[in-house]
């Protein structure tokens, strides 16, 4: 009987231990990336400054991970969980996480300095393939004459269902916060179109560095070292990332890439023959399109430009 009482106080002891261990892992998101290393805000609010457990990694902002404490302000990222969307670039060498679990990209353009169509695409792509919600923003409103050009360009993708929103952050950012509602947004762009001054307008506390454009290199500079994750409300987030100068679309099959192209969807499949490339092939239902003036030239060649890299 006394035996079995001991083994009795044994089995508790070990099931308290267990329910013990088991409270050491906390959930939490990440909102800063270092390199190998993280900032974690945790469920209970805590900022820890976290690494994967061993020699992984991979995490990157709008993360959800589970994690365990190690030391006061620090702890090691267990496992990260599954993902609802991930934005990444990559070449033929390498791969850069942007963002994970976002479901709005919000595109910077401005009209000062240049802003590159080609670099829209790529997003456009991007966005299209993880089936991200994208709001496009013309920035830098003030600059009447050069904000009327841009708008013209940025037209066609109005046309094709993408909204575009045109506003001078350093005046007001009022006209863009119902778009962020909800969403864990990320914005995106080059550098210089005005993404640090728009988030801190809307987010004063997170002090941004901003930097003058060079008007001699019609460019921007980059401020923004690595991504960060803010606040808005208690269901809005937003990401800033580092200017995006190139977006490699390398992870995504030639085969799948027309599909990126939201206009091009009614055609696919239409054409001659089954493995249709679009570029010069007998009956190919998206060159008749073009050539009908159902689809802009300008698409079916960033399209090309995309297909040959």
């Amino acid at each position: 009987m006394r035996r079995k009482n001991r083994q009795a106080i044994y089995n508790l002891s070990a099931s308290t231990k267990n329910a013990r261990k088991e409270k050491q892992i906390v959930d939490g998101q990440i909102i800063a990336t270092f390199g190998r290393h993280c900032s974690v805000e945790t469920e209970y609010g805590e900022i820890l400054s976290c690494v994967m457990r061993g020699k992984k990694s991979g995490v990157t902002c709008g993360d959800q991970v589970e994690l365990k404490s190690t030391t006061p302000g620090q702890g090691v990222i267990e496992r990260i969980k599954p993902r609802s969307t991930l934005l990444y670039r990559s070449d033929g060498f390498k791969e850069k996480i942007i963002a994970a679990n976002v479901s709005q990209i919000i595109i910077v353009v401005a009209s000062v300095p240049s802003f590159s169509e080609e670099l829209i695409t790529r997003c456009l792509v991007a966005a299209e393939s993880e089936a991200i919600q994208v709001l496009i923003v013309l920035n830098k409103v003030d600059l009447i004459e050069s904000t009327r050009r841009a708008a013209e360009k940025l037209s066609l993708y109005k046309a094709l269902g993408y909204p575009l929103l045109q506003m001078s952050a350093q005046k007001s950012v009022a006209v863009l916060q119902p778009y962020l509602k909800g969403h864990l947004s990320v914005l995106a762009g080059q550098s210089g179109m005005g993404k640090s001054t728009l988030l801190n307008a809307l987010i004063p506390e997170a002090k941004r560095a901003t930097a003058e454009i060079s008007t001699a290199l019609d460019s921007g500079v980059h401020t923004t070292t690595h991504s960060h994750l803010y606040h808005i409300d208690s269901d809005s987030d937003i990401i800033d990332s580092p200017g995006i100068q190139e977006f490699g679309l390398s992870h995504i099959k030639d085969e799948n890439l027309a599909w990126g192209f939201v206009e091009f969807h009614p055609y696919i499949g239409q054409c001659k023959f089954n493995n249709c490339r679009h570029i010069s092939e007998p009956s190919c239902a998206l060159i008749q399109a073009v050539q009908e003036g159902k689809i802009n030239a300008r698409r079916l060649a960033f399209y090309h430009k995309l297909l040959n890299h």
